[in-house]
């Protein structure tokens, strides 16, 4: 196979990822790095659960791609398609081959909307929508400001999936919506999620538990919704606990989270774990590939047990930037990360809490002298203005 170009740094995949290690790349002197990415948009994804509650734009969350990618990176616009770790090489959809020196894989995460029966026929219409996807957060706020009374039902999957808490915080913003219209009373709320309780650190569960008795939620544990029937409007929902079986619930308005997964080329590929999910196989700390040593993968298609978020990979380029320079030079791999993440979670329309915890799930609070377990007006206005301007303006340019 005849090999199109050679780079001494290829990046697989330009969303959040890709583009803040190849800034760091960049700035830390690499002169050649490319970055492998087809899509013309880039997105600060972390909107589109305030565009579905009604308080965000979707036309906020997206830029051009080209407006991204950074100054001296070179830019190969097509779509990754096989690696071949044992030839260094990477192919492309149109049949183009490139070869590498190191090479960074950081493609995102599939959503798997198939593996819910029913649900692709109806998705986007009759009260069905996911903030999961740019087109549809718009249609979930329709939904929610068209849904006077009735059943509301907000679904969590099993497995990984990214912004963990995103099927959640849907849940209390339409909640506090229909609050402020009066029309909390008439509303039937379903949460169903595959957790023993709505968080895995007892003192965040603790204030969301109060949040959901507030706002007269049933909050179902241990379950998933695994089917959806559009013709009589109601879903199939799994026991997952010791008492097997099913139960269905009627809807009006339903939320859904899919399942998630590697993109279906990387699950076959040589890099992946070869079972369940299929993620890029790595070292938690190092990220480095445990087969391949001059590959590393970082984000949401990395196998590092870490919550799939932005923040996580905030802390997680610097470390692969660190160790993909380290390779290259001939250096021992030193730099690790050690599983911090952090989930903004708003509880209402002009609230939110902030969680923040490493791989032991042991809460790492950043913010000195105020308690952000606690919803809090100062932390809405950090989720809605100040970290997209982080995002936007600092981690995409490797200053942050």
């Amino acid at each position: 196979m005849t090999t199109t170009a050679k780079h001494r740094i290829i990046i697989v995949g330009g969303g959040t990822a890709g583009i803040s290690v190849a800034a760091r790349l960049l700035k830390k002197g690499h002169s050649d790095v490319a970055v492998i990415e087809p899509s013309d948009k880039h997105y600060y994804q972390p909107l589109w659960t305030l565009v579905g509650g009604g308080v965000s734009q979707a036309s906020t969350s997206e830029r051009s791609e080209s407006s991204v990618m950074p100054k001296g990176a070179t830019w190969i616009k097509q779509a990754a398609s096989a690696f071949r770790p044992d030839d260094n090489t990477i192919e492309c959809s149109d049949g183009s081959t490139y070869e590498y020196d190191a090479l960074v894989v950081c493609p995102g995460i599939q959503l798997d909307w198939d593996k819910m029966p029913g649900l692709s026929d109806t998705l986007g219409r009759d009260g069905v929508s996911s903030n999961y996807r740019f087109d549809l957060a718009p249609k979930t706020w329709d939904f929610i400001r068209n849904t006077k009374s009735g059943s509301a039902v907000f679904t969590m999957p099993t497995g990984a999936i990214k912004c963990a808490g995103a099927p959640q915080k849907i849940a209390y913003l339409a909640a506090d919506y229909w609050k402020s219209q009066g029309l909390l009373g008439k509303i039937d709320i379903h949460l169903v999620i595959p957790g023993a309780r709505a968080f895995g650190i007892p003192e965040i569960a603790d204030e969301l538990d109060k949040v959901i008795t507030d706002y007269g939620i049933h909050l179902h544990t241990e379950a998933e919704v695994t089917a959806v029937d559009s013709g009589n409007k109601t879903v199939t929902v799994t026991n997952l606990g010791e008492a097997n079986g099913t139960s269905t619930l009627s809807y009006d308005l339903l939320h859904v989270v899919p399942r998630q997964s590697a993109p279906d080329w990387v699950k076959a590929s040589p890099l992946a774990t070869g079972e369940g999910p299929g993620y890029v196989e790595v070292d938690k700390h190092t990220h480095q590939h445990v087969q391949y040593p001059n590959v590393f993968s970082l984000g949401d298609a990395g196998s590092t047990p870490n919550s799939k978020t932005g923040a996580a990979i905030r802390k997680q380029a610097p470390v692969v930037v660190e160790n993909v320079d380290s390779y290259l030079s001939g250096r021992a791999i030193s730099a690790e990360y050690h599983g911090y993440a952090s989930c903004p979670l708003t509880t209402s329309r002009s609230s939110m809490l902030l969680a923040e915890f490493d791989y032991s799930m042991k809460r790492t609070p950043s913010i000195p002298m105020i308690n952000t377990v606690k919803p809090r007006r100062d932390m809405w206005y950090l989720k809605k203005y100040g970290l997209p301007f982080l995002y936007w303006n600092l981690m995409l340019k490797g200053l942050a």
